[in-house]
């Protein structure tokens, strides 16, 4: 099995580089049944979120899967519902409550929208009383990033941002290492956009250590100290996925992958209105 390496976040914490992410799969008997199997296949990291309306799946998947509490890392995150104080401070109880933990690993802001600031303090109150191991959060771009590490008193642990090979963000992952927080890819395959899984480049590099265009684009991202939380309901797939820590990219390999940057999203624009009233008129709960 591959044995996942790991990273330690700016509190000490120990954070798996590769996880198992439930984005989109709200069934609640599928979503359980992978995480099991994700579990199985080795994976420790489970990302979820308030808004994904599968953390009691993920919290019966955890119940039974086998796993010492302790061996897990379970993330979540607050919704743009509930970002002010009092929202985030009932949300952070409502998740614990249905993920059946009686402490979450990482808990992240899921949208630098609404009053995150507000929201983030009661992150920190959580998170000094022990109910959150770290806290940080999603989305935020370098401004919005640099304004809340300069505003906090304890300082995001991760920006679980988009990155992939066309969409690289380097002035990101810059300013997030001058604050100490540590990139999460979500979209680590684009959503399936350019052909990643069969693109040219990434074939041709995958061919030589016998992985998939799949793989190196993982692996890529891990090499750069990047978190990656790839989703698949597939035990094969599952297994792909892990598999990217018995090779490494050369120097050469990686300036290849970097000639694929354009240099923008082409599946979300946070700085489209439009976006951000959708994301508002959002309701998860009453």
């Amino acid at each position: 099995m591959n044995k996942i390496e790991t990273v330690k976040l700016n509190n000490g914490v120990e954070m798996p580089l590769e996880g198992f992410g439930v984005f989109q799969v709200p069934d609640p008997d599928v979503c359980e049944r992978a995480v099991l199997d994700a579990i199985a296949t080795g994976y420790r990291l489970i990302d979820t979120a308030a808004a994904y309306v599968n953390e009691e799946a993920v919290g019966k998947a955890v119940a039974k899967c086998g796993v010492p509490r302790e061996e897990l890392f379970i993330t979540t995150k607050l919704w743009v519902q509930d970002a002010s104080y009092e929202g985030a401070k009932a949300a952070i109880e409502t998740s614990l409550q249905k993920l059946g933990l009686s402490y979450i690993d990482l808990y992240l802001i899921h949208q630098p929208m609404g009053d995150y600031i507000g929201a983030y303090r009661a992150m920190e109150d959580a998170y000094k009383a022990g109910k959150l191991k770290a806290i940080g959060v999603c989305n935020f771009y370098p401004a919005r990033l640099a304004d809340l590490c300069e505003t906090v008193e304890v300082k995001p642990a991760v920006d679980q941002v988009e990155l992939h090979p066309f969409f690289q963000q380097e002035n990101a992952l810059a300013l997030m290492k001058e604050y100490g927080v540590r990139p999460e890819a979500w979209g680590p395959f684009a959503e399936g956009n350019h052909g990643i899984f069969t693109h040219p480049v990434l074939t041709k590099i995958g061919e030589k250590y016998g992985k998939s265009a799949a793989q190196v684009a993982l692996r890529w991202n891990v090499q750069r100290g990047v978190i990656v939380i790839p989703k698949s309901v597939h035990k094969d797939r599952m297994e792909q996925n892990i598999a990217i820590w018995d090779f490494q990219l050369s120097d050469e390999d990686m300036a290849e992958i970097a000639k694929l940057d354009i240099g923008h999203s082409e599946i979300v624009d946070h700085g489209d209105p439009k976006f951000v009233q959708m994301l508002h008129s959002m309701k998860i709960h009453e």
